[in-house]
């Protein structure tokens, strides 16, 4: 499997576990609060008071078949699309799924303990809330889809362990890797922050940041670790995490002893994401490749990313210029 497949494959699961996250909180939040709900739900406002109502079952349903359609719609042309699709995709899916699932708590706690859907509360707060999420949500989506889009790889071929670079020249190398269970484990924990979040902000329960706090710090780290990019240049080598390219790790190339192209495993280790061992500080995303490098000050760093001996290549070159 390619790197730009597997980097495919976890972006696919981690659009999955959100698209069913989303689902399960619209259809689930209306039955979840149904005791402490009148028998039709205001769903409608015009000048800050209820006009228009649905069944509860319907103010359930109706935002779920929503999203359901909206989902599947951006999952078919998703199929069809080439490198710009990434960042629509993401726009789409992190700031429909934020707005929807944001109107849908403002809705059930406007209703909340009311006897009739007309004695039931404003939305505006809330739904002015759930737009600046969902904002938010679609910059995020958009950057990371842009990021995606990155060529993996670029240079030319090495020769045993250093680049022939004829004057004048500068080359540059780039890699990429993810891995997809991080990402699904990184969007599991935080569809249970974000469950917990909602059904706090529709009346459900208190804000439980015991339950919140370790999910979503799960999530974000999980997230951080889930890829990685690795690229050379004149300057040196940046290794950045996570779908947004931060946070970074540099070393200049006069800072780097020597580099190579290492295999390693979890065992090895000891175990995946961002590990220190014996071995030094190594970014295990996947068995296999990785590229090693020995600084000048401290331990050993390695990155698991496919063409390490190319990079390493590069970088000893670069290194041995600079010491020259």
């Amino acid at each position: 499997m390619t790197d730009r497949t597997k980097r495919t494959s976890g972006t696919r699961w981690g659009a999955a576990a959100w698209a069913v996250g989303v689902l399960a909180v619209l259809a689930g939040l209306p039955p979840a609060a149904s005791s402490r709900l009148p028998q039709r739900l205001a769903t409608h406002w015009g000048d800050g008071t209820p006009d228009g109502s649905m069944p509860l079952w319907a103010a359930a349903v109706f935002p779920a078949l929503i999203w359901a359609v909206l989902a599947l719609s951006i999952a078919m042309a998703g199929r069809r699309g080439g490198a710009p699709a990434g960042s629509w995709i993401g726009v789409s899916l992190l700031s429909g799924g934020a707005f929807l699932a944001g109107a849908q708590a403002s809705i059930v706690r406007a209703n909340l303990d009311q006897a009739d859907w007309r004695d039931a509360g404003s939305v505006g707060a809330g739904m002015a809330v759930t737009a600046a999420v969902a904002v938010v949500a679609g910059v995020l989506g958009w950057l990371a889809g842009r990021r995606a889009a990155l060529p993996v790889h670029a240079g030319q071929d090495a020769s045993g362990e250093v680049m022939e670079i004829p004057e004048g020249e500068r080359r540059v190398w780039l890699s990429r890797t993810a891995n997809p269970w991080l990402h699904l484990t990184a969007a599991l924990t935080g569809l249970v922050a974000a469950a917990a979040v909602l059904a706090a902000a529709g009346g459900l329960i208190g804000l439980q940041w015991a339950l919140i706090a370790p999910f979503a710090i799960a999530s974000v780290l999980v997230l951080f670790c889930a890829s990685v990019q690795a690229r050379v240049t004149e300057s040196g080598l940046e290794v950045a995490f996570g779908p947004l390219g931060w946070p970074v790790r540099r070393w200049s190339a006069q800072d780097i002893v020597s580099a190579r192209a290492e295999t390693r495993t979890p065992a090895q280790v000891g175990g995946w994401g961002y590990r220190l061992s014996g071995l030094g500080t190594t970014v295990m995303l996947r068995a296999g490749e990785c590229l090693v490098i020995h600084p000048t000050k401290g331990t050993e760093f390695a990155v698991s990313v496919d063409d390490a001996e190319r990079g390493a290549a590069l970088l000893n070159t670069l290194s041995t210029r600079h010491a020259g």
